[in-house]
């Protein structure tokens, strides 16, 4: 963090990217929600610029708020998108949202990855603890003791000779094989993950969690968005990283 810059005071207007819809809300520093979620569907041709619209849009009845939150679905470094696999094919590789998002309301911003963001406000702090989320895709976020560790787009891994992660166990697999195989596919990815990080705990979330129809491990906990939500507010006091970044507005 630049010597000069002083994190603000005040509330935080959070933002989450998805696949299929953006959602936004107002918190306070603590993490407690003032506003009621709103949404809106993510563009069907969903580039930078699309969802830059529909963000502005969105948030236009938010107001008094000093600092931002957003969660991306892909892999960011310093604030700047690599990878959105489940957006605009081929639109998102050096995209530095977080500077168009500081530019259109002139507060600095922190952007990381959707899983990052949604597992600081769900985590204990104790241990090595995993976070998925199953939506559009697979997403993924690693802590240790609370902290956020390097984010690893885990959803790219190969899981056979014709899919990743993403392709197995997201929307297009659930739609693939149907709920039941789908479960079946689940189960099997948790007894990878068991077996490769022998985590303390396991969080599981997503739209496509409501669909889970087997019996969970007592180290696995289902959670909901909502669950979630105070890690908008705690990416603020997270310590600056190469993974956690404040990009402030650029001076006319």
């Amino acid at each position: 963090m630049p010597a000069k810059f002083k994190v603000p005071a005040g509330n935080i207007l959070s933002i989450d990217i998805g696949g299929t819809n953006i959602k936004a809300c107002i918190l306070s520093e603590k993490g407690k929600l003032l506003t009621e979620f709103t949404k809106t569907p993510t563009p069907k041709n969903s580039t930078p610029d699309a969802v830059l619209k529909a963000i502005k849009k969105l948030t236009a009845p938010l107001k008094d708020f000093e600092k931002i939150s957003i969660g991306f679905p892909g892999y960011v470094k310093m604030g700047i998108v690599q990878t959105a696999p489940n957006l605009a094919e081929n639109k998102w590789a050096n995209v530095n949202l977080a500077q168009e998002v500081a530019d259109l309301f002139k507060k600095p911003v922190r952007l990381i990855n959707d899983a990052d963001q949604q597992g600081l406000g769900i985590v204990a702090g104790k241990g090595l603890e995993i976070v998925f989320t199953l939506g559009t895709g697979f997403g993924t976020a690693l802590l240790f003791d609370g902290e956020l560790l390097p984010h690893l787009e885990l959803a790219h891994l190969p899981i056979n000779k014709t899919e990743d992660y993403d392709d197995f166990i997201g929307d297009r697999g659930f739609h693939k094989v149907g709920k039941k195989d789908w479960n079946k596919r689940l189960q099997y990815i948790i007894e990878i993950y068991k077996t490769v990080f022998n985590y303390d705990k396991l969080y599981i979330g997503g739209g496509n969690s409501n669909e889970i129809n087997f019996a969970l491990d007592k180290n696995i906990k289902l959670v909901s968005n909502k669950d979630g939500i105070k890690g908008g507010a705690k990416l603020w006091l997270a310590k600056e990283k190469y993974h956690v970044h404040t990009t402030l507005p650029k001076k006319k």
